[in-house]
């Protein structure tokens, strides 16, 4: 740190320092403690930013405490932040902020079928788009999720053991191995921070959530928009 008289750094310092330490409060729901460094530990399996500037927040919080300790009058700091620390700051401030949305790490179009679609048609699109994941609708709505594990699982029983041909196949002769695969959905604004809280809360109940289906509303009645998989939470850290 330099030692200037100029204000402008400690000030801008503090300001995103508090936006990130609210930010820290409001996602580690249910806890008692309001201390940063604890916060830090708390949040830090649930959020990808979290992880990907850890460090950098730790150190913002010793530097924190100097700043206060090293305060010797209103407004006024003996010492004042470096202004890269100060930009780096402010802008994971805006992050935690003003979010990035749902959709920017959802992978679109999503591809939905009707069980009496036939499985040929499936897997033409696992050949040209290597897709993994596919929703099946009625009228009324989601009913469950199609995957290629289950293709393969039925492949492998079937087409292996000599039993039926793949060009009679139909979606709904699959239905039997999606074995209560986990969905959840959210509305086309939701933030990407919301996603991963939906993930973690799955994952602390010992359950696996295969997808997120974002549709207009967030409701299972709507068609899909997006679809977000653990894979593509991942997303999340190449995000500007």
């Amino acid at each position: 740190m330099a030692v200037i008289q100029n204000e402008k750094n400690s000030e801008r310092f503090e300001v995103a320092f508090n936006q990130i330490h609210q930010w820290l409060q409001r996602t580690a729901r249910n806890e008692t403690t309001d201390r940063y460094s604890e916060l830090l530990r708390i949040n830090y399996p649930r959020h990808s930013i979290i992880r990907k500037y850890y460090h950098d927040l730790k150190m913002y919080g010793r530097l924190r405490n100097s700043l206060v300790h090293d305060k010797i009058a209103l407004d006024f700091y003996i010492a004042e932040p470096h202004e890269k620390v100060v930009e780096k700051i402010e802008m994971i401030a805006s992050q935690v902020s003003d979010p990035k949305n749902a959709l920017d790490i959802a992978t679109r179009p999503v591809f939905y079928f009707k069980e009496d679609t036939s499985l040929v048609e499936v897997l033409k699109i696992i050949q040209k788009r290597a897709y993994s994941q596919f929703p099946v609708y009625d009228e009324n709505g989601y009913r469950w999720l199609l995957t290629s594990n289950c293709i393969a699982q039925w492949l492998s029983s079937n087409l292996l053991e000599g039993g039926r041909t793949i060009d009679d196949v139909k979606i709904s002769d699959l239905e039997y191995l999606h074995s209560k695969r986990f969905v959840e959905f959210a509305p086309k604004n939701s933030d990407i921070f919301s996603v991963e809280d939906t993930f973690e809360k799955y994952h602390l109940e010992n359950r696996k959530l295969e997808a997120v289906l974002i549709t207009e509303n967030g409701k299972a009645s709507e068609r899909p928009i997006g679809i977000i998989t653990p894979w593509d939470l991942v997303e999340i850290d190449a995000l500007d």
